[in-house]
C-alpha cells in the first residue's frame, strides 16, 4: 500500500506565491486553489498512490510553543488573499472524498511524520509531498519526500539525501539544530550557518558526539567558542525541530481510504469559484449539474424540433417578442417558446425568413458571423444584441466567454433539461436579460448599445473588405531582407572565427562569453542569457553585438512579417484580418491573421512594410490619426490647468512640459530636453518609475526621480489624479473609463508588493488608454454610418490604435477627408479639442504623411 501524505499548508503556500493572481468576478481569490489542484493531479499521476491524506496546521498553539514561546513568533500572519482560499480548498478536498487531518497541539509536519511511521510499520510505503525541507529527517527505506517547487517536483530518497548533504536522513535534524531555522524562529547556534553545520555533522555525526569531543576537535577557536556558548540553544533547537512520530491520530491507515466523491457538490464548488477549466480534469462536464442547491433550482425544459421545420418555427416565433438565434459551424438554431429549431446553413432560407425577415429585436451570441452572412446574401442586418459583448463588458479579465459557463455564473438557479445539442440555444433567452440587467446596473448601457454592438457590424464589414497587398513587391522585399540577413550572418562568422548557429542561445553564448570573453551579465537555468536587454548593455564591447542585433531585427522582419504576410494573402489579393472585440482588458481592438496592428514602425526597414499595403486599382487610401489623444484625455480627466492651457493655446505639449519642469522659457528648450519631457508625458500615465525613466532618457536614477518630482509639482492636477485614481481602485476594487468600461483590480489590495504595484500602474493607465479605445470605437461607428448615409463607395478597412484607414475612389477623396476629420474630432466632447491629422496616398506608408 502506497500512501501519499500531502502537506496542505506548504503546498497551498507554494501555489499562492507561484501562480499569478486569479479571482472570480466578485473578487474571491482563486489562484492558490487552482495551483494546489494542479499539483495534486500531477502528484497522483506521478506516484499512483493507493491512498491520499492531507494534513493542515491549526491556529492553536503546539507543544513547541509551550516549550519555547518565541517559536514562530517572527512569522507574519497569512495574507488575507490566501486565508480566504483555505476553507474553499478543504471543501473541495472533502467533496473529492479525501481524508483531512488536523490536530490541536500538533503541526502538519507531526501528522506527516506519524503517517509515514504507520505506513512503514504496516508494510507499506509513504510519499510526503511538501514544499519544505523540514521533512527530510523522515526519509527512510519506506518514506520518500517529494519536494514540490513551482515548476518541478524532486523526490528525496536516502540516496538523494546522502548525495546532496553527505549525511544520513536522520542526521538532517542535527544540522538544523546547529544552523537553526529563521522561518520558524528556531535559534540554532548563533554564527553557525548551513555550510558549517553540514560539515560538523559530516565529521561528528550528531550533536552528542560533537559536544563530547568538542575540546579535542580540530576546529577554529571562533567555531569552538560559538558552539560552547550556543550548546543549550542547539539542544533546544533539536527538540523544536524534531518531527513528532506519535501524534494522536487514527492508527489504522485503512480509515483514511478515499470515500465516494460528492460529484454534485464538487461541481458546485468549482463552478462557484469559476474554475471551469478544472471540471474536465475531475471528470465533470459543463452543465452536468446545476450550480445551485436542488431546492433553489427552476427546471427549464426544452425539446428539439425535427431539422428544417421552417413553417412550424414561424408559427412558434410569432408569439415571441424577440428573435433568439445562434449561428454555429454547422447551421442555424432558433429558439421558440420551448423548442429549439435546427437548420442547415446551406439552406439560407431559414436565416432569411426567421432572422432577416423579422422586424423584432434580435439576440444572439457572437453576432459578427450574422452580419457577414447577411451581407453575403445582399441583405442588411440591423444591430443585433450580442450576449458575448455584454459578458465581456461585465468581466474583461475572463479568459473566454462560453454560454454554458456564463449560465453557471449568472443563472445559478436555473437547470436546463433537454437534448445537449440545443442547450446553448435554450440558455440564451434567459442569459441575455440577466446580462442586460447587470450592464444597466453598472452604467454601461451606452457603452454596449452605442459603441460595442454597432461596432460589431463595422468590424464584420472590415473583415470582409480586407486590405490589398502588393504580393510581388513584398516577395522582392522579402528576398532583399534575406540577402541582407545572410550578409550579417557571414559577418558574425568572421567575428567569431568560425560558423555557428546565431539562433541557438547555447552556441551564441559560447561564442560571446567564452570565446570572445564578453562579460556575462545574466545567466538562466540553461546557460548564458543572450536576451535583447543583455545585448543592448553589451553594445559597445564588441562590433559583433551590433551586428547580432541587426541580424535579429532582419530575421524577425522576414519570418514574422514578410513571410507571414505572404501566407495569408487571399485569392482576391487582399489580407482579411480578424478584428477581436473581446480580447483586451483596456477595450482596445486586437487583430490576428495577420496582426496588422503590430506592423513595425520604429525602423526604416519595418516602416517600409506599409508600402506594400495598397488600395484597389485606381483607388486611394485616406488615413486619419488622432493627435496625442491620450495626453489630451489626461488633461481632461486630471483637469490639469497647465496641460489644458497648453492644448488650448495650440502649444507643443512636450516643449511646454520641459519649460514648466525646468523653469526655463519654451524658446530655450533644447531637443534633448523636449525628448525627456516627451518620455515623462507618455510614461506618467503608465506609472513610470525613476529607474525606468532613467533608462529611457539616459540619466541617473536620482536625476530621473528629481524630474518626476518636478513634473508632479508643476502639473498638480495630474498628481492629484494619480493619487485619487489609485485610492478609488483600492476602495472599489476597479477603475473605469469615461464611458464606464470597468476593469476589476482586486490585486491592488494584494499583500505582495510587486503585484500591488503592478495593479497601481494599471489603475493609472486604464482610464486613459481605455477611454481612448472607447473614443476610437465610437469614431468608427460614426464614420461607418456617415459613409453609408452619404452613399459613398468608400469603405473603412483598418483600425490601428488611434488611426483609421478608408479606401475610396479618387473622386471621393476630399469628401472622405472632411468626413473623417469631422466625425473623429466630434466623437467626444472634452475640455480640449480632439485633433485629427488626415493624409492620403497610394499605399499605407504614403498615406501616413
Amino acid at each position: 500500500m502506497k500512501l501519499l501524505a500531502i502537506d496542505g499548508n506548504s503546498i497551498i503556500n507554494r501555489a499562492f506565491f507561484g501562480v499569478r493572481a486569479l479571482s472570480t468576478q466578485s473578487g474571491q481569490p482563486t489562484n492558490a486553489i487552482f495551483g494546489f489542484l494542479n499539483i495534486l493531479l500531477k502528484l497522483k499521476k506521478d506516484w499512483e498512490p493507493d491512498q491520499i491524506v492531507f494534513t493542515f496546521d491549526r491556529h492553536a498553539p503546539t507543544f513547541r510553543h509551550k516549550q519555547y514561546p518565541e517559536y514562530k513568533a517572527n512569522r507574519k500572519g497569512m495574507p488575507q488573499e490566501l486565508f480566504s482560499q483555505m476553507q474553499p480548498l478543504k471543501d473541495i478536498l472533502s467533496a473529492l472524498g479525501y481524508a483531512i487531518l488536523e490536530q490541536d497541539g500538533y503541526e502538519a509536519d507531526d501528522l506527516l511524520g506519524t503517517l509515514s511511521r504507520l505506513a512503514g510499520e504496516q508494510g507499506g510505503s509513504c510519499v510526503i509531498a511538501t514544499g519544505d525541507r523540514d521533512s527530510f529527517q523522515l526519509v527512510s527505506g519506506s518514506t520518500t519526500v517529494c519536494l514540490v517547487k513551482t515548476k518541478e517536483q524532486i523526490p528525496y530518497t536516502p540516496e538523494k539525501i546522502r548525495e546532496d548533504y553527505g549525511v544520513e536522513p536522520k542526521q538532517m535534524i542535527e544540522i538544523k539544530a546547529l544552523m537553526g531555522d529563521s522561518s520558524d524562529n528556531i535559534p540554532g547556534v548563533k554564527g553557525i550557518g548551513e555550510k558549517t553545520a553540514v560539515s560538523l555533522i559530516q565529521q561528528f555525526g550528531s550533536l552528542d558526539e560533537l559536544y563530547a569531543h568538542l575540546e579535542e576537535a580540530s576546529l577554529t577557536p571562533r567555531v569552538k567558542k560559538l558552539l560552547t556558548e550556543g550548546k543549550e540553544s542547539a539542544y533546544l533547537s533539536r527538540e523544536l525541530g524534531t518531527i513528532c512520530l506519535t501524534a494522536p491520530v487514527e492508527q489504522d491507515l485503512s480509515a483514511y481510504a478515499q470515500q465516494p466523491e460528492h460529484r454534485e457538490e464538487l461541481y458546485r464548488l468549482l463552478t462557484g469559484l469559476e474554475l471551469f477549466s478544472m471540471l474536465p480534469k475531475f471528470g465533470l462536464e459543463q452543465g452536468e449539474y446545476t450550480a445551485a442547491p436542488a431546492e433553489m433550482t427552476n427546471r427549464m425544459e426544452y425539446t428539439m424540433a425535427a431539422p428544417e421545420s421552417l413553417e412550424e418555427a414561424k408559427q412558434d416565433l410569432a408569439g415571441l417578442d424577440t428573435v433568439d438565434y445562434l449561428l454555429t459551424d454547422t447551421g442555424l438554431l432558433v429558439m421558440g417558446k420551448h423548442t429549439v429549431y435546427p437548420f442547415a446553413l446551406t439552406a439560407s432560407q431559414a436565416f432569411e425568413t426567421l432572422v432577416l425577415g423579422s422586424k423584432k429585436p434580435k439576440r444572439t451570441f457572437q453576432a459578427k458571423p450574422s452580419y457577414k452572412l447577411a451581407r453575403s446574401l445582399g441583405k442588411k442586418l440591423d444591430t443585433v444584441w450580442d450576449g458575448e459583448l455584454a459578458a465581456y463588458l461585465l468581466s474583461v479579465s475572463s479568459k473566454g466567454y462560453e454560454i454554458e459557463q456564463l449560465a453557471v455564473k449568472y443563472l445559478p438557479q436555473l437547470e436546463f433539461i433537454g437534448p445537449e445539442e440545443g442547450r446553448k440555444m435554450a440558455i440564451l433567452p434567459h442569459l441575455c436579460p440577466a446580462l442586460e440587467k447587470l450592464v444597466k446596473e453598472q452604467q454601461m448601457e451606452f457603452l454596449l448599445t452605442q459603441i460595442e454592438l454597432p461596432l460589431c457590424r463595422v468590424l464584420a464589414q472590415m473583415e470582409q473588405e480586407g486590405f490589398g497587398v502588393d504580393a510581388k513587391a513584398l516577395e522582392d522585399y522579402s528576398r532583399e531582407l534575406s540577402a541582407q540577413a545572410e550578409e550579417l550572418r557571414a559577418r558574425l562568422f568572421d567575428y567569431a572565427g568560425h560558423e555557428f548557429n546565431p539562433n541557438s542561445t547555447k552556441e551564441l553564448g559560447k561564442v560571446l562569453f567564452e570565446e570572445l570573453g564578453l562579460p556575462s551579465l545574466k545567466k538562466t537555468k540553461t546557460g548564458y542569457s543572450t536576451s535583447a536587454e543583455v545585448l543592448e548593455r553589451l553594445r559597445g564591447n564588441h562590433p559583433i553585438v551590433q551586428t547580432l542585433l541587426d541580424y535579429r531585427k532582419l530575421t524577425k522582419l522576414t519570418s514574422t512579417y514578410t513571410t507571414g504576410l505572404l501566407k495569408v494573402i487571399g485569392s482576391d489579393g487582399r489580407v482579411h484580418s480578424t478584428f477581436n472585440q473581446t480580447e483586451t482588458r483596456t477595450g482596445r481592438i486586437s487583430s490576428t491573421e495577420p496582426n496588422v496592428q503590430n506592423i513595425p514602425v520604429r525602423t526604416p526597414q519595418g516602416s517600409r512594410l506599409r508600402e506594400f499595403f495598397i488600395p484597389r486599382d485606381g483607388w486611394v487610401l485616406v488615413d486619419a490619426d488622432y493627435s496625442q489623444i491620450e495626453l489630451r484625455l489626461l488633461a481632461h480627466i486630471a483637469d490639469d490647468a497647465h496641460m489644458l492651457q497648453a492644448f488650448r493655446d495650440g502649444e507643443d505639449i512636450h516643449r511646454r512640459t520641459a519649460s514648466q519642469v525646468l523653469g526655463i522659457p519654451a524658446s530655450q528648450v533644447t531637443p534633448q530636453q523636449r525628448s525627456s519631457a516627451k518620455a515623462i508625458n507618455f510614461g506618467i500615465v503608465y506609472g513610470i518609475s525613476a529607474f525606468s525613466l532613467s533608462q529611457d532618457i539616459h540619466v541617473s536614477v536620482p536625476q530621473a526621480k528629481a524630474y518626476i518630482d518636478a513634473y508632479l509639482a508643476n502639473f498638480s492636477g495630474v498628481a492629484k489624479y494619480m493619487t485619487d485614481i489609485v485610492e478609488f481602485a483600492r476602495e472599489h476594487g476597479y477603475v473605469e473609463t469615461l464611458y464606464h468600461r470597468r476593469r476589476e483590480l482586486g490585486d491592488i489590495r494584494s499583500s505582495n508588493h510587486n503585484v500591488r504595484e503592478g495593479a497601481k500602474r494599471i489603475a493609472l493607465n486604464t482610464p486613459i488608454q481605455g477611454t481612448a479605445a472607447d473614443i476610437i470605437k465610437l469614431a468608427m461607428v460614426r464614420v461607418h454610418r456617415r459613409l453609408e448615409q452619404e452613399g459613398l463607395q468608400a469603405k473603412l478597412i483598418l483600425q490601428v490604435h488611434d488611426e483609421l484607414m478608408v479606401e475610396c475612389p479618387p473622386q471621393e477623396e476630399e469628401q472622405v477627408k472632411k468626413l473623417l476629420k469631422k466625425e473623429m474630432e466630434h466623437a467626444a466632447d472634452l475640455k480640449v479639442k480632439l485633433e485629427v491629422d488626415v493624409h492620403s496616398g497610394k499605399n499605407w506608408l504614403e498615406a501616413k504623411g
